[in-house]
């Protein structure tokens, strides 16, 4: 059972309402006063674990929150090798002179 206060579920509706379609139920609170809970219909059909794992990367992916890869990554990692960064280095010292290079 999770616990929310209100400007909090409003922020994260989404995740809550995911916890709940998993079998949680969210006690929603107005400063320190429990006022709701929320918690799964009853009626409703059974989700799979498979069926709830994908729901919420398409549901992200219809807003264009983020792009699914579509290639190979093993294979993607036989051609792009990790770049080497020399002792004392930074990080995005070499990312930048990656990006100067083309690569």
């Amino acid at each position: 059972m999770k616990k929310a206060k209100i400007a909090e579920l409003r922020n994260g509706l989404s995740r809550y309402l995911d916890h709940v379609r998993a079998g949680g139920s969210v006690i929603v609170y107005d400063r320190d006063t429990s006022i709701a809970e929320i918690v799964p219909l009853t009626k409703g059909k059974a989700v799979s674990k498979q069926d709830r794992d994908e729901e919420r990367p398409a549901r992200l992916e219809r807003k264009g929150a983020i792009r699914r890869g579509t290639g190979d990554l093993v294979a993607w990692f036989k051609t792009h090798k990790p770049i080497k960064i020399p002792e004392g280095a930074s990080v995005l010292q070499a990312l930048l002179e990656e990006r100067e290079n083309g690569r």
